[in-house]
C-alpha cells in the first residue's frame, strides 16, 4: 500500500530532506562476499566474490543479479614454456622455451606485446607450467637433447624449446635448438615466440649452433669456437625487471671454446658436461663437450617454465590453486606460478 507524502513531511524550511521521513527508502547497498543474513524485498547487495550487483527477491527467498552484467576483469601475462636440453657429444645448444607476453619490453621472436585477457567474471583458467628437456646423452652420434615442455594460461601456449642436435639440425620449438656437425643447421623458433638455432661447422674444432633465444638467434659455430645462446626478453610484470628464455651455448670438439648461454637462463656450453638453465626461465641447457675418440660428455638439462599474471588489486578474486606465490606492485596484484595450477576471475 502506498503512504501519502506531503511535501511539507520530506523537506524542511530550508530545502533539506528529513532524514526520519525516509522510512520507506530502499536500504543501501551492502557489499560483501556473503549475502546478507536478513535482507528485505529490494535490498541491494554487491557480491564482491562474484563481482554482480544483486537484488533480494522475497518471492523466491534469493538475491537475483540485476540486469544483464557483462563484468569482466583484465589480465595481464607472461608465458613461458620449457627450454629444450643442450646435446650431448660436442652437441648444440638447447631452444629456449617460447615467449609470449602482454606485459614488458616486447613477446617472443621479435613480436609486439600481445592484448591482454579481458576475462569474464567466474571462469576459470587453467595453467600449465612446462618442464624443461633433458640433456642428450654423452657420446658422438647418439640421441638428440628433449625439448621443452609448452606453457599455457587459458588457451594460449607457449611452445617448448627444441632440444640441441647430436649430429644432426638442431629440433625445432618455442626457439630452436643449435645444430651439430656439418650440413645440418640450427632448429626453427616458432613465429611471435622465439629465434632459430645456430648452424654447425663441421671442420676444424667443429664449433655446433648455439641454440636460439627469445630475442634473438642462437648464433653459428665456427672453427674454433661454439655459438653463443640467443639472448632472452626482459619483463617487469612483478615489479622488477627479469629477463628470461635465453638460449644455451654450443660446445665444440677437442681444443676449441664453447659458447655462452644467452642472457635469460641459458646455459654455457662446456668442455665437460653443458650446464644445466636458469630453473623457472626457460633457458636452453648448454651443449656437453668432446672427450676422446668418438666421444663426449652430456649436456645440460633444460629451465623449466613460468607463468606470470598482474591484476588489478580491486579486481582480484583470490580463488587460485597450485599455490602460486602472491605480491603486490602498486595498486596491482601478480601471481606467479612455477608449477600448474587455475586461476578463477
Amino acid at each position: 500500500m502506498s503512504k501519502a507524502r506531503g511535501i511539507s513531511n520530506l523537506v524542511d524550511t530550508n530545502g533539506d530532506v528529513i532524514s526520519a521521513a525516509l522510512d520507506n527508502a530502499p536500504n543501501p547497498v551492502t557489499k560483501s562476499g556473503t549475502a546478507p543474513s536478513t535482507p528485505a524485498d529490494g535490498d541491494l547487495w554487491y557480491d564482491t566474490t562474484a563481482k554482480l550487483l544483486k537484488v533480494y527477491n522475497s518471492s523466491t527467498s534469493a538475491f537475483d543479479v540485476v540486469g544483464n552484467q557483462s563484468l569482466t576483469s583484465q589480465i595481464h601475462y607472461v608465458i613461458v614454456a620449457g627450454g629444450g636440453g643442450g646435446g650431448g657429444g660436442y652437441g648444440g645448444g638447447g631452444g629456449a622455451g617460447g615467449y609470449r607476453a602482454s606485459y614488458g619490453t616486447a613477446s617472443g621472436g621479435g613480436a609486439t606485446l600481445e592484448s591482454p585477457v579481458d576475462a569474464p567474471i567466474n571462469t576459470t583458467y587453467d595453467i600449465v607450467v612446462g618442464g624443461g628437456g633433458s640433456g642428450g646423452p654423452s657420446g658422438y652420434n647418439s640421441a638428440d637433447a628433449a625439448s621443452g615442455e609448452d606453457s599455457s594460461f587459458g588457451s594460449i601456449t607457449a611452445v617448448g624449446g627444441g632440444g640441441g642436435a647430436n649430429s644432426g639440425n638442431g629440433l625445432d620449438g618455442g626457439s630452436g635448438g643449435g645444430g651439430m656437425d656439418t650440413p645440418y643447421t640450427g632448429g626453427s623458433g616458432t613465429s611471435g615466440q622465439g629465434f632459430d638455432g645456430g648452424n654447425p661447422v663441421g671442420t676444424g674444432n667443429y664449433g655446433s649452433g648455439g641454440g636460439g633465444g627469445a630475442s634473438a638467434a642462437g648464433a653459428n659455430g665456427t672453427t674454433t669456437n661454439g655459438g653463443n645462446g640467443g639472448n632472452g626478453v626482459a619483463s617487469d610484470i612483478t615489479g622488477t625487471s627479469v629477463t628470461r628464455a635465453g638460449g644455451g651455448g654450443g660446445s665444440t670438439y677437442d681444443g676449441g671454446t664453447p659458447g655462452s648461454g644467452g642472457t635469460g637462463g641459458g646455459g654455457d656450453g662446456q668442455g665437460n658436461a653443458g650446464q644445466n638453465a636458469t630453473a623457472y626461465t626457460g633457458g636452453g641447457g648448454g651443449g656437453g663437450g668432446y672427450r676422446g675418440t668418438y666421444s663426449g660428455t652430456q649436456g645440460g638439462n633444460g629451465g623449466s617454465g613460468i607463468v606470470i599474471l598482474r591484476i588489478a588489486t580491486d579486481e582480484y578474486t583470490g580463488t587460485t590453486t597450485g599455490s602460486p606465490t602472491v605480491t603486490t606492485d602498486g595498486s596491482d596484484t601478480i601471481l606467479t606460478f612455477t608449477s600448474s595450477g587455475s586461476y578463477t576471475a
